[in-house]
């Protein structure tokens, strides 16, 4: 297997051992963000439904019809106050998926959908960004943990590094991913079957639960997988 690329990690030289570091996102912020989209969306979409009925051939025609035949100011009314509380479950679906982090000097602490995973030091030998999400790995290259993370990356790079935990400024191990495709050669046994399901659970959002469970699956047969878009790529785990 190849080494690992070269890639700069940030390190203090005096982990801060008796001090912790809360980083999570506003859960205000994200709420009113989510109204004031679903409310903008409101007010406009009586101004959408008369411009569709303007066009020689409509979609949805009849929806935008009904909708039109509400006298104003009771149409705009209504669908910005619809807008609003469309906008209010989804901020508060968005709270509820928000990612939380708490460093210490002995362990770091993720918790995302009422629930908290806690990695202790030595178990965890670098964290990078990868995209959107936060990636832990172990010092065999296990991947310990991998969340989506709409935190600033700069204070929580910082938080980490100010602690004595290793940051990369990229995945380390990028370089040994390969394309996943069905009958993958170098794959150990049932991991190929794993990937096929998982593949196809990620084409639906409501599976996203079953393609957690299925990559947790793969973890525990040695295979770290990583997506680009509908892609799945995978690198097995360095066994020393």
């Amino acid at each position: 297997m190849e080494e690992a690329r070269n890639v700069s990690l940030r390190k203090s030289p005096r982990p801060r051992a008796g001090d912790t570091a809360e980083l999570a996102e506003s859960a205000w912020a994200i709420v009113l963000f989510c109204v004031a989209c679903g409310a903008v969306a409101g007010a406009l979409l009586p101004l959408l439904a008369r411009w569709l009925l303007t066009l020689p051939w409509a979609p949805l025609e009849g929806p935008a019809e009904l909708l039109t035949s509400v006298p104003e100011p009771a149409l705009t009314l209504g669908t910005t106050a619809v807008g609003v509380l469309g906008g209010l479950l989804l901020g508060f679906t968005a709270v509820h998926e928000s990612l939380s982090v708490r460093v210490s000097g002995t362990h770091v602490t993720l918790t995302v959908r009422d629930s908290s995973q806690e990695f202790p030091r030595e178990e965890i030998s670098v964290s990078f960004r990868d995209g959107k999400q936060l990636v832990l790995l172990g010092p065999d290259s296990l991947e310990l943990a991998r969340e989506r993370c709409g935190l600033d990356w700069q204070r929580l790079a910082d938080a980490l590094t100010e602690h004595g935990y290793a940051w990369a400024e990229e995945d380390p191990y990028r370089a040994e991913f390969r394309r996943w495709v069905p009958g993958t050669p170098g794959l150990p046994p049932g991991a190929d079957a794993l990937l096929r399901a998982r593949a196809q659970a990620r084409k639906h959002e409501d599976d996203a639960r079953d393609a957690r469970e299925l990559r947790d699956e793969l973890l525990r047969l040695g295979v770290v997988v990583r997506d680009e878009e509908k892609r799945q790529y995978w690198r097995l785990v360095r066994r020393d």
